[in-house]
């Protein structure tokens, strides 16, 4: 059960700070200034081909 208790320990403590750490580098990462022209670019996606007719789809 020592085992147990030392992996649980760890757990509740590095593993904790290390995922925390990731989260804060993600977030950090998602509102850099250079990352604005991917997100429009990403906002944009389903509406770049908008005018064009579905393929596959029903004839009205």
């Amino acid at each position: 059960m020592h085992m147990y208790e030392m992996m649980r320990h760890f757990a509740d403590s590095w593993v904790l700070l290390a995922l925390t750490g990731v989260f804060v580098g993600v977030i950090l990462y998602a509102f850099r200034p250079g990352s604005r022209p991917l997100q429009d670019d990403a906002a944009g996606v389903i509406f770049r081909h908008e005018d064009a007719p579905a393929k596959g789809g029903r004839k009205p």
